[in-house]
């Protein structure tokens, strides 16, 4: 008992913890409003010069914005570790990326720069947040006992889960409005007088990321704490990119964390896949528009928040292994079920009535593809979330940080091969639903290499 007290002493009080996942809560209008739902959607229909075209320059940005990542969070990673603190790099990631979500603003139809703009704010935004993340994720040991750590990442994933949830809501209820009748997807006219034929609703979420991060970061600068200063900057990072030459040469002997590195690259590539096609093909399979899409994304989000509330605490009681396994699982024959649903087939062979015109989810095809989706929203957040918990148990300690970058290297370094294969699936096939079958492969080969890791605690140290 007086050896558990010793213990919790060592942690800041729960307060800090929820600081810390504020941050999550921060940053999620960024992916759920601009990279999937309302800005992009925008940029491939208004300022592109056709959809297809907005979809190849999008994708291109989004390759550029994955490969600096790759490059600069572990090395970035690897002197904040020798350096000791984590928050100073945050508040200098945060800095580009408040300004480029602001500027997204000023890419308008008709302003001959818009598309290099929002490409490039765009790009810049994705970079610094996802570097200020691997900071952030790095916090999570020096917070809470290492029993809790599942717990404290999917409260995390929740609160920016239920932060997408109503940034969505606002968003598409209340500021992006229908171009024809100038109204939102709860029949209002826009807020602030925004203009419908402008798009200015849809150009607004730039800065309402902006301003919804500045607000609801400053709980994590204020109140979590930080780590000593071990050295001065020149030293630390002399010191961190020899740390990181070591860990590259080193990585072969964490035997856990390299296989568990590599699935995390197979399986994060298909579930990058996965969202990145996902409106694609409700669109051409079910015929949906923006307000059928946005709708269903809302449904995801409330489902991947109730999946984070279960998984938490069966990460911390069963370990994050058996959840990464068991939502792989779900994902696979949830992925099988969808591609088998078009306008009027259930499951490859069943056919169906059409929906009638102009009524919402109204075919059988379209509520059975919304309940698979909402079972695979429920656990894709899990996925995330209990991938970074079993890497904070593997990991060294003393190069969490470091690792985490090589987390984030993992994630994104060949996040472009699952969607360059459903591309060359499809072109080969002229089938959307062949094309969207290679992302199976991927979550089966994920799966069969998190097998061989060994999650006993500290096994990769």
């Amino acid at each position: 008992m007086q050896q558990s007290k010793h213990s919790s002493a060592a942690y800041p009080p729960k307060s800090a913890a929820v600081a810390w996942a504020l941050f999550d809560w921060a940053a999620q209008p960024f992916f759920t409003l601009i990279t999937t739902f309302v800005f992009a959607p925008y940029f491939a229909s208004a300022l592109a010069s056709t959809p297809a075209k907005g979809q190849e320059l999008w994708g291109f940005a989004t390759a550029a914005a994955g490969l600096a990542i790759a490059l600069f969070a572990p090395i970035l990673g690897s002197i904040a570790d020798a350096s000791g603190r984590r928050k100073p790099w945050i508040v200098a990631c945060s800095l580009p990326f408040v300004g480029a979500c602001w500027a997204l603003w000023y890419a308008a139809p008709g302003n001959e720069h818009a598309v290099i703009t929002a490409l490039v704010c765009f790009a810049v935004a994705a970079v610094a947040i996802e570097i200020a993340t691997v900071f952030n994720n790095a916090m999570m040991p020096t917070l809470v006992p290492p029993q809790q750590i599942g717990r404290l990442s999917s409260f995390g994933w929740a609160a920016g889960y239920v932060s997408g949830l109503v940034c969505l809501i606002i968003a598409l209820g209340f500021m992006a409005a229908n171009p024809e009748s100038g109204k939102t997807l709860l029949g209002l006219s826009p807020l602030f007088g925004l203009d419908a034929g402008a798009m200015e609703g849809d150009r607004a979420t730039g800065p309402f990321s902006a301003i919804w991060y500045l607000v609801f970061v400053l709980p994590l600068l204020f109140f979590v704490p930080d780590g000593k200063r071990k050295s001065k900057i020149g030293p630390a990072m002399k010191q961190g990119l020899l740390d990181l030459k070591d860990s590259f040469a080193q990585v072969r002997n964490h035997r856990n964390v390299l296989l568990f590195l590599i699935a995390n690259m197979t399986y994060k590539d298909g579930l990058v896949a996965l969202f990145a096609f996902g409106g694609i093909y409700s669109a051409g399979q079910l015929g949906w528009s923006s307000i059928e899409i946005g709708s269903f994304g809302i449904i995801l989000t409330i489902t991947g928040t109730f999946g984070l509330l279960i998984s938490g605490p069966a990460d911390d009681r069963f370990g994050p292994k058996i959840v990464l396994l068991i939502s792989l699982f779900v994902l696979m024959v949830c992925g099988l079920g969808m591609i088998s649903v078009d306008r009027t087939t259930v499951f490859f062979v069943f056919e169906t009535a059409p929906a009638p015109e102009g009524a919402l989810f109204a075919s059988l095809p379209e509520q059975v593809f919304i309940g698979l989706g909402a079972v695979i929203g429920a656990v894709s957040g899990p996925l995330q979330s209990s991938s970074r918990s079993l890497l904070v148990r593997l990991a060294p300690k003393d190069h969490m940080t470091q690792f985490f970058g090589l987390l984030a290297l993992s994630g994104k370094v060949t996040s472009f091969l699952a969607p360059l294969a459903v591309g060359l699936m499809t072109y080969l096939t002229n089938n959307q639903a062949a094309g969207m079958s290679v992302i199976l492969v991927f979550f089966a080969v994920g799966t069969a290499l998190l097998f061989a890791v060994d999650d006993t605690r500290n096994a990769g140290s």
